[in-house]
């Protein structure tokens, strides 16, 4: 079913981290409902308007990452694209950003 996936090990880790997330956001919802707020995005926010924007920028990191990874690697002179780890961290960074200030 799965055949046409690349699940290589940063793949696995991103998604396994998104379904706990939102398992926890789940039960985090049951045991104390969410309130409006306005951080530094645009608008008033609930935690799931801010996971879902946070994932959403999330993806885009790792997209552009991956898309820019060999000028990357000619840019910094370096023998082999960049790790898609560095991508990962900085994705989690912004998730956990816009989930805490957003």
């Amino acid at each position: 079913m799965f055949n046409w996936m690349a699940w290589t090990t940063p793949v696995a880790v991103f998604f396994t981290c998104i379904l706990v997330m939102l398992i926890g956001m789940t039960v985090w919802e049951i045991k104390s409902p969410t309130v409006m707020r306005k951080g530094f995005l645009p608008m008033a926010t609930t935690r799931g308007d801010r996971m879902f924007m946070g994932l959403l920028g999330a993806a885009y990191i790792n997209l552009a990452f991956i898309g820019m990874a060999g000028w990357f690697a000619e840019w910094f002179s370096l023998e082999q694209e960049p790790s898609i780890w560095i991508s990962f961290v900085v994705s989690m960074a912004w998730l956990a950003l816009t989930m805490r200030k957003g």
